[in-house]
């Protein structure tokens, strides 16, 4: 069975969908049903933002959102060439299978889901092969983009701090003495403090 081309392959910009999962895989290390996911939804993302050029002349109008920290991810980061170092890469930990993708220029953004139901249907599409991951992983090739994702057009207002750029501001916390950049401090009684020592930190000193 031939692989149908996704429709989201439209945009003639893009390499297409094989060479960007090869590519990929190289960055993440292998093959799984995860890095098809992403791919796709990288490529659907695109392609209702309007972004055409994402890691070249649109490579500053293109913000990522992320939703959960697995294998589509670096397929997402890999596809758009946004990064959490660029900060064109943002994590929000839902633990859910979506990511919301946001035009500057337009100020468009939508967020595509998959969908839980795409599991299932892997059946239908490679009933031929007997390993679950296997069987999704080439189903996912062939499943049109309505069949695997779930599209919402929603808004989304990012703060000044959390856009590319050098930092608004360095200020030490008042606990610590460590310097928190990008507005991430926290006023307690009176007190600038850093997250951790506002919220608990998520180490302890050895």
């Amino acid at each position: 069975m031939e692989p149908l081309i996704p429709h989201a392959q439209e945009n003639a910009a893009l390499p297409p969908f094989e060479e960007l999962l090869k590519e990929s895989v190289k960055i993440h290390g292998h093959l799984c049903p995860g890095q098809v996911v992403g791919v796709r939804m990288a490529m659907l993302g695109l392609k209702l933002a309007g972004i055409q050029d994402p890691k070249g002349r649109d490579r500053k109008s293109l913000i990522v959102y992320v939703e959960i920290d697995r294998c589509a991810t670096d397929a997402i980061q890999s596809v758009t060439g946004c990064s959490l170092g660029k900060r064109s890469l943002k994590w929000i930990d839902y633990g859910i299978m979506a990511a919301t993708f946001i035009n500057l220029k337009s100020g468009r953004a939508f967020r595509v889901i998959g969908r839980e139901s795409a599991r299932e249907l892997a059946s239908s599409y490679r009933p031929d092969i007997e390993d679950k991951y296997k069987r999704q992983l080439e189903a996912y090739k062939l499943m049109s983009d309505d069949e695997l994702f779930e599209v919402m057009e929603v808004k989304v207002e990012i703060p000044k701090a959390s856009m590319p750029g050098p930092p608004l501001r360095r200020i030490p916390c008042d606990e610590c003495g460590e310097y928190i950049q990008n507005c991430r401090e926290v006023e307690v009684d009176g007190r600038t403090l850093c997250r951790k020592c506002a919220y608990g930190a998520y180490y302890e000193p050895v």
